[in-house]
C-alpha cells in the first residue's frame, strides 16, 4: 500500500483525485495541500511515497517544487497531474515518474501507480538490516540495539532515543532516523516523535480529537499522535 500527497490549488481537483486513488485500493493514506509551502510543511510531519501535483500553482509552481525535491535524500516519487501538455518534457527532466492529463482516467492512474511502485521497489529490495544505532552517552559512543528502542523525540537539532531503562542523545535528525527505521516497525506519529510499534501498549483518545500512546516500559510519558497521522496509525495497528 502507498501513501500519497495531492498538491493542487483547486479543491475540486484534489477531491476528485483523492476519490480515484481510494478506488484503486492501492493507497491507504492521502494528505492534501493547496500550495507548495503547505506541501513542504506536511512533508515535514511524515514521509509519503508519492506526490501527485499540479504544475500551474500560485507563487511556487509544481515544477519548482519538483526541482527542490531532487535536492533531498530519498525524495518521494512525483507524478504531475495537469491540464497543460506542454510541460511534459520538463517534467521528466526533474525525474517525474509520470505525467497525467486532467481529467484523470482510472486506467492511466493505475499505470502511474504501477510506475511509482516500480520506482520505489529497488529501495525496498536493497534495504540492509539496521541492528544498532550509534549514540552519545557520557562522552562516549554507544551502540543501542534497535529492538530495545521505545521511542525517539526531537530535541532542537538532535534526537533523544529512549529505551525502557535509559536515554541517549543522537546527532542524527528525526527525519533521518525515520528513513532508517521505518522498515523496522517504527512510525512517525508526530513532528516530534517516532515510536516503535511493537511497544505500543494502549491507545487513548483526547478531547482535541488526537490520540495518546502508552508504551510498555515507559510509565512517565504519553506520546501524542498528530491529527494528520491518526488515520494511518489506526490502519497500521488494525484498530
Amino acid at each position: 500500500m502507498l501513501s500519497a500527497m495531492i498538491i493542487d490549488d483547486e479543491a475540486p481537483a484534489r477531491s476528485e483525485l483523492s476519490y480515484l486513488l481510494k478506488e484503486t485500493g492501492r493507497v491507504d493514506y492521502i494528505v492534501e495541500a493547496s500550495n507548495a509551502r503547505q506541501a513542504v510543511e506536511k512533508l515535514m510531519e511524515g514521509r509519503v511515497d508519492v506526490l501527485f501535483m499540479d504544475i500551474s500553482m500560485p507563487k511556487t509552481t509544481g515544477m519548482q517544487l519538483a526541482e527542490a525535491m531532487q535536492k533531498i535524500k530519498n525524495p518521494p516519487a512525483i507524478v504531475f497531474v495537469t491540464a497543460h501538455s506542454e510541460y511534459a518534457l520538463n517534467a521528466f527532466n526533474v525525474d517525474a515518474v509520470d505525467y497525467l492529463m486532467k481529467p484523470v482516467e482510472s486506467e492511466r492512474l493505475t499505470q502511474a501507480l504501477n510506475k511509482v511502485q516500480k520506482r520505489l521497489a529497488p529501495a525496498t529490495e536493497g534495504h540492509t538490516a539496521i541492528e544498532r544505532i550509534p549514540v552519545e552517552k557520557a562522552g562516549r559512543k554507544v551502540l543501542v540495539p534497535v529492538d530495545t528502542i521505545r521511542y525517539i523525540e526531537a530535541k532542537d537539532d538532535y534526537s533523544c532515543i529512549y529505551t525502557d531503562t535509559d536515554r541517549y542523545l543522537s546527532t542524527t535528525s528525526l527525519a533521518q532516523l525515520e528513513n532508517k527505521l521505518s522498515a523496522h516497525g517504527f512510525f512517525r506519529v508526530h513532528r516530534g516523535y517516532i515510536v516503535n510499534l511493537e511497544y505500543i501498549e494502549d491507545v487513548a483518545g483526547v478531547s482535541s480529537g488526537n490520540l495518546q500512546l502508552g508504551l510498555s516500559g515507559i510509565t512517565d510519558k504519553k506520546i501524542s499522535v498528530s491529527r494528520r497521522r491518526v488515520v494511518q496509525l489506526k490502519r497500521t495497528l488494525g484498530i
